[in-house]
């Protein structure tokens, strides 16, 4: 049989088979992914081939993905982990207060969306707790993201209509990410009850949300709309990436690029008659987005 992998807890996986039934799997020895070291070498979103024996499923064979996203495994030196695979865009929950999500780790887990080309939303929550200079600054920072082609959106889970949210997750299989403490509970709780995610509260001590998904889960909301939703992610440390690829992944780089001096070969440090840098001094390109680009390329621990 075909299936959908809908939730991993590390051993055992749920399977929505294509006959619409659910199934609880295991694999059949250790199925790895060819050429990827991965922690987590099945993940939700997989479409498998499974068969069911004493009402046990057993895994098969992973079917080819279309595309995944990863990062850097913080538990295991040199492998990557599959947040989820064959989604068709990714919506990132940020604050800018309790807790507040860097710039650095929105750009990393853009560039990974984008190494993929997936589809990128920003929600920027909790808007409630925003003063008139965080408003200011937040503007600032969505036209930023705008002006590269996410998509940006601003609201309050708790307090105001999130119409929209649900409209941009209509019919799409969407990956919901962000640190913890950030809200993506309560939104998923608002956009369909059925789901009852577990909301935690903020630190007083660090101003950190607490831990309260612990695996990835993927919701069916109707028949054609589906929400992964993942644990609270700390950092996010790029998977497989070289030097000179990575300014690909940054939109407002890409064209730009083409015109540098050295080509392919520059990296748009200090390389002379680089185009991007051109570009940076012209004010076409973001100081803060270029502030992450080097930090990427330099391979600075800056994840989070």
């Amino acid at each position: 049989m075909k299936g959908l992998v809908t939730k991993s807890t590390g051993s055992w996986y749920e399977v929505l088979g294509d006959n619409q039934l659910k199934y609880q799997c295991r694999t059949r020895g250790k199925l790895r992914l060819e050429g990827i070291k991965e922690t987590n070498p099945i993940a939700v979103g997989d479409r498998i081939d499974f068969i069911e024996e004493n009402g046990v499923g057993s895994i098969e064979k992973i079917l080819p993905r279309e595309n995944q996203i990863l990062r850097q495994s913080i538990k295991k030196t040199g492998h990557s982990q599959v947040l989820a695979a064959n989604v068709d865009q990714v919506l990132l929950i940020a604050t800018l207060k309790q807790p507040r999500t860097s710039l650095g780790f929105i750009d990393r887990f853009l560039v990974s969306a984008e190494s993929f080309r997936i589809p990128q939303v920003l929600f920027f929550n909790k808007s409630d707790l925003l003063t008139p200079q965080d408003i200011l600054e937040l503007d600032s920072i969505k036209k930023i993201y705008s002006s590269i082609g996410v998509d940006t959106l601003t609201g309050s889970a708790i307090h105001d209509d999130i119409t929209i949210i649900s409209k941009v997750l209509e019919n799409k299989v969407t990956l919901v990410a962000g640190h913890s403490g950030v809200g993506k509970s309560t939104l998923l709780n608002r956009i369909a009850p059925e789901i009852k995610q577990t909301i935690g509260d903020i630190s007083s001590f660090s101003d950190k949300g607490t831990h309260t998904t612990t695996f990835a889960e993927m919701f069916q909301l109707n028949s054609k709309t589906f929400v992964i939703d993942t644990p609270g992610v700390k950092e996010w440390g790029l998977v497989d990436m070289s030097q000179q690829e990575i300014s690909d992944y940054f939109p407002e780089m890409r064209d730009v690029r083409l015109n540098c001096k050295f080509g392919a070969r520059c990296i748009h440090i200090n390389e002379p008659k680089c185009s991007v840098l051109e570009a940076l001094n012209a004010g076409a390109i973001s100081a803060g987005r270029y502030k992450s680009y080097v930090s990427m390329v330099m391979g600075e621990d800056n994840r989070k």
